[in-house]
């Protein structure tokens, strides 16, 4: 074990979490061992049980973060055209789900119905879903309610997609953003009094 650095109780958590979150990248959910983020990131086994008690909630704090971070990226610009915002916010996604394949497998396999995990999950996707509705020509609040509610299944739509993908890898990274991307917009433009995306072909 290398020396342990003298930090703060938030650096100290930082650096955890870090730790943590390479290691749930790197290897599947059963392999991380919580002796083993002890050991890299330098600690005793009881620091590191007073920062995150279990495995479990290492992992969700792992998570939540990865969550924050993406909306982070995620921040749509109406000087942006909507296809433009799109790209990137799957860009965005799908650059973490590659790079962190074990943690998004964990978390919608292993981890699958467990409650804080799907919170994480649902508080992101309404975040989203929010987002999305504020850039997007809506005439009144019915067309509001209408998309809203398709938001809300194409982002479902999306993730069982991805994850799908990262288990087998179907078509190409770039035709699998397309294909989310045109199923949005063939989902939205009857609902629409204006298409939010003249460019993107029908």
């Amino acid at each position: 074990m290398p020396p342990r650095q003298r930090l703060s109780p938030a650096d100290r958590r930082a650096q955890l979490l870090t730790v943590g979150a390479q290691l749930f990248a790197a290897r599947p959910y059963a392999e991380v061992l919580m002796e083993d983020v002890a050991e890299q990131a330098g600690v005793s086994r009881a620091l590191l049980y007073r920062h995150f008690p279990s495995k479990h909630d290492l992992f969700a704090a792992v998570y939540q973060q990865a969550a924050d971070q993406l909306l982070a990226k995620t921040r749509f610009d109406p000087a942006q055209t909507l296809v433009e915002q799109l790209v990137e916010g799957m860009d965005a996604h799908l650059d973490y789900f590659i790079a962190n394949r074990n943690a998004v497998l964990a978390a919608n396999r292993v981890l699958a119905g467990d409650p804080v995990i799907q919170t994480i999950m649902t508080n992101e996707l309404d975040a989203l879903r929010s987002r999305l509705l504020n850039v997007l020509p809506l005439a009144d609040e019915a067309a509001r309610t209408a998309v809203s509610g398709v938001l809300k299944s194409w982002l479902v739509f999306v993730q069982v997609l991805c994850v799908d993908w990262l288990t087998r890898e179907t078509c190409s990274r770039a035709e699998l953003r397309d294909v989310c991307i045109g199923a949005v917009l063939g989902a939205i433009r009857p609902l629409l009094a204006v298409d939010p995306a003249p460019q993107w072909p029908r």
